[in-house]
C-alpha cells in the first residue's frame, strides 16, 4: 500500500499527525529561515520573487512559537507565473494550495509535512503581490518587536489555543485573528 501524502490526508488525520505545539524560543530559528531563503533564491529564475521575508513567531527573538518558520515572498499573480512557481517550489519539496482569507487569496507553500515522519522541521512561505493584504504581517511582526509587551501578550493567548486546538490547526489560526487583526491595525495607524 503506497503511503499517504499531505494532500491524501484529511483535516481530521492532518490535525492528529502534527498538532499544535508551542516551544520555547530557538536561536536557530533565524539561521533556519536564512538558509531556507538562500534554497529558495537560487533555485528560482531571478524576476520570480521580488522580495522574501521572515515574518512569523519565529522572527521575533525570544518569543515561544510553533517550530514553523513562516515566511512572505512577493510575487505578481499570472496564471503561467503561478503555475511555474508552483512546480518549482514543488521541486524544493513544498506542497502547494491556495488560501483564502475573507475576500483575499494568496499562494501557500509548505513543507516537512511528512505522514511517515512527523516532527520534521516545516516551513509555511505565504505568497502574494505587493499590494496584496497578506503583506499586513510585516506590520503585526514589526509591531511585536518594538512592543515586547504585545509580543508575550501574544504568546500567552497562542498557549492557551494551542491546548484548546491541539488538534485543529485552522480553529487555531482562526481563533487568533481578532488579535492579530487589532495590533496590526494599531501598528498601521488605522
Amino acid at each position: 500500500m503506497p503511503q499517504k501524502t499531505l494532500q491524501d490526508l484529511t483535516k481530521e488525520e492532518i490535525g492528529q499527525l502534527f498538532p499544535i505545539e508551542i516551544s520555547a524560543y530557538d536561536p536557530n530559528w533565524p539561521k533556519l529561515y536564512e538558509k531556507e531563503k538562500q534554497l529558495i533564491t537560487a533555485s528560482l529564475p531571478p524576476g520570480m520573487i521580488t522580495r522574501i521575508e521572515h515574518f512569523g513567531s519565529t522572527s521575533i527573538p525570544g518569543l515561544s512559537a510553533k517550530n514553523t518558520i513562516d515566511i512572505l515572498m512577493e510575487v505578481e499573480f499570472e496564471e503561467t507565473r503561478n503555475q511555474q512557481l508552483i512546480e518549482l517550489m514543488k521541486g524544493l519539496s513544498y506542497d502547494f494550495n491556495w488560501q483564502n482569507e475573507g475576500d483575499h487569496t494568496h499562494m501557500v507553500f509548505v513543507k516537512g509535512y511528512d505522514p511517515s515522519k512527523p516532527g520534521q522541521q516545516t516551513y509555511h512561505i505565504h505568497a502574494g503581490p505587493k499590494t496584496h493584504i497578506v503583506w499586513d504581517r510585516i506590520y503585526f511582526r514589526d509591531y511585536r518587536i518594538a512592543h515586547p509587551e504585545t509580543a508575550l501578550a501574544y504568546e500567552t493567548l497562542k498557549k492557551t489555543l494551542a491546548n484548546e486546538f491541539r488538534h485543529d490547526r485552522v480553529g487555531y489560526r482562526v481563533a487568533k485573528s481578532e488579535f492579530v487583526g487589532k495590533v496590526t491595525g494599531i501598528a498601521k495607524g488605522l
